[in-house]
């Protein structure tokens, strides 16, 4: 007989000290559900967010660009507001009643943009009509290389020829001359000067009120201390950025119009004041120059290598300024990313025009203080899963 086999299908006991095997339906304790549910629904307003930002990047210049009339002067008085705010503070401050420091900083303003316009446009109206004829000595000097360029005007016959050209005509609609355009565009920019003028005073003189009502009208101490110090850094970093500036513009101004005297150029305090103005579009501003420099150097130059000798000095002048001076002189507090300058510039020009422009850097300045304060959002980070702003206040805890 056969022994009896044992049962394999028994399972054999575990020991005694193997851990216990966890619930294959682990149920998530109240605290982690409610966590989790407030993460998604801060994610979720994060995109709306995103998108409205969007949105309001896409339509504004519409919006600001057809009511130019209204938004530009609100916006530049605001910027004027914060520049002439410390002068009539320091004013007050001496004993002068209020109404009449906001008056007299405003009027300091209007004189200093008063006599740099005079000392720029009066001689260049009388220049104005020298114009022509620069423009056609310009053109005797490039004659002058079509010797050696002859090619080129040759390859373009061979080219036309083997392409072929239709005849035809060509119908030239007259537009309207600049006496007309200047007789229309008068009314329009002295009435958004006028609005101007007038918002800006009354901002002006109304600081002191505007400050108490954002310090004290706050139920918490934290939001007043936090509105304090973005109002303080806004205009601290605006006025101190312009004047700055236009110190050292004013700097360029005076070696400009000394060199341009050097150099036997007409009107030297016109190229000095045109040089401290266009200074204070960057990029563009300095470009305008080099060309300005160059058409009426060569317009008064028997040589063309003579006519650029103003447009090549006021390059490297722009060259010294613009890489060791100002950033000495501002320092790092005041460095911007040349891309933000570029897309600043390129944006406000597109709605506002050459108004846009010079308010570009001081509405990046502005707009660059209040993100240092209320929190640079993540927008990189937020397309890949992390929240929109770095400092999350929604933060898991290791207890259940």
């Amino acid at each position: 007989m056969t022994a009896p086999v044992d049962d394999l299908t028994t399972a054999s006991p575990s020991p005694a000290n193997a851990p216990p095997r966890p619930s294959a339906t682990a149920t998530p304790t109240p605290h982690r559900r409610r966590m989790a549910f407030a993460e998604q629904e801060l994610r979720l307003m994060s995109a709306l967010v995103v998108l409205l930002a969007i949105g309001l990047f896409l339509a504004l210049p519409f919006v600001l660009s057809i009511g130019a009339v209204v938004f530009l002067p609100l916006v530049t008085a605001i910027i004027l507001t914060v520049l002439l705010s410390p002068l009539a503070d320091k004013l007050a401050g001496w004993g002068l009643p209020n109404l009449l420091a906001s008056l007299a900083s405003l009027l300091v303003f209007i004189g200093v943009v008063a006599l740099a316009l005079t000392a720029v446009l009066r001689p260049a109206v009388s220049l104005y009509d020298q114009v022509p004829a620069m423009i056609a000595r310009v053109g005797d000097h490039f004659s002058q290389l079509q010797g050696s360029l002859a090619w080129i005007t040759r390859l373009n016959e061979q080219v036309a020829e083997i392409v072929g050209t239709q005849d035809g005509r060509e119908v030239v609609l007259a537009g309207p001359s600049m006496l007309e355009q200047l007789a229309f565009a008068t009314p329009t920019v002295l009435l958004e000067v006028l609005l101007t003028i007038m918002l800006a005073f009354f901002m002006i003189e109304a600081r002191v009120r505007l400050r108490r009502r954002l310090l004290l009208q706050r139920t918490a101490v934290d939001a007043s201390l936090k509105a304090a110090r973005v109002m303080r850094a806004v205009q601290d970093r605006v006025a101190a950025y312009i004047l700055t500036v236009g110190f050292i513009n004013s700097g360029v101004g005076v070696v400009v119009a000394l060199g341009a005297w050097a150099m036997g150029l007409d009107a030297p305090v016109m190229w000095g004041g045109l040089a401290a103005l266009l200074n204070f579009l960057p990029y563009v501003g300095p470009l305008l120059m080099v060309a300005l420099l160059a058409l009426f150097g060569l317009g008064s130059a028997d040589s063309p290598l003579v006519g650029l000798i103003p447009a090549a000095a006021y390059l490297g002048l722009h060259t010294v300024e613009a890489n060791f001076i100002t950033p000495a002189v501002l320092g790092a507090r005041f460095t911007m990313n040349p891309v933000m300058i570029l897309l600043a510039l390129a944006y406000f020009t597109w709605i506002w025009g050459v108004t846009g422009a010079l308010l570009s850097v001081p509405i990046l300045l502005s707009l660059t203080a209040l993100v240092d304060h209320l929190g640079t959002p993540n927008f990189i980070g937020f397309l890949f899963g992390e929240p929109l702003f770095a400092n999350n206040v929604l933060e898991l805890s290791g207890g259940d």
